[in-house]
């Protein structure tokens, strides 16, 4: 005999306590696509189940972002939730986006009105913490977050300068840093 209550689907559960929790790189395989299947992530959403989990749902954008999941991200930016996403870590979907070197998220939700001067819990904005996490934690795809977030007219004067990365310093300068 289960202790599980009738109805109850400890998977979503725990999908909550992630989300509340920040625990995106764990939640990151509730946000990829199985086969045909959609993503439970937006299987969950399209039941209701997120309907009683605003926080929580709003998390999911950030952790759509975090992971790179650009089709769960462009859904539920569809449905209305708004493009900064969740702030419970501390960053929200866009200061996530740029530091995991997730370009196309990053576009994503320029295209959609985030705004880049949001200050996250260190104080600084998207491009600070886009650059930031360039030197201190490099990874794939940042570099094209960063010249994404320039383009889209990020005060480039919230970058450190000197960064301490050739690359990063060129972009800056051309953007009218330094």
């Amino acid at each position: 005999m289960s202790d599980r209550p009738a109805g109850v689907d400890l998977r979503f559960l725990d999908a909550l306590a992630g989300l509340k929790g920040g625990d995106f790189s764990r939640l990151a395989p509730l946000f990829a696509s199985q086969g045909a299947a959609l993503p439970p992530i937006m299987r969950w959403h399209i039941q209701g189940r997120f309907r009683d989990h605003p926080f929580e749902l709003a998390e999911a954008l950030t952790c759509a972002c975090f992971v790179g999941a650009t089709d769960v991200a462009e859904y539920l930016l569809a449905q209305g939730l708004d493009a900064s996403g969740g702030i419970g870590t501390g960053l929200n979907a866009v200061h996530w986006a740029a530091n995991r070197g997730q370009p196309a998220a990053v576009r994503l939700l320029i295209a959609r009105h985030a705004p880049l001067e949001t200050r996250n819990m260190y104080g600084g904005t998207v491009l600070g913490c886009a650059v930031w996490s360039a030197v201190h934690e490099p990874r794939a795809g940042q570099i094209e977050a960063i010249e994404a977030l320039l383009e889209a007219g990020a005060v480039v004067s919230e970058a450190e300068y000197p960064s301490g990365d050739a690359r990063v310093d060129e972009m800056l300068r051309r953007y009218g840093r330094g």
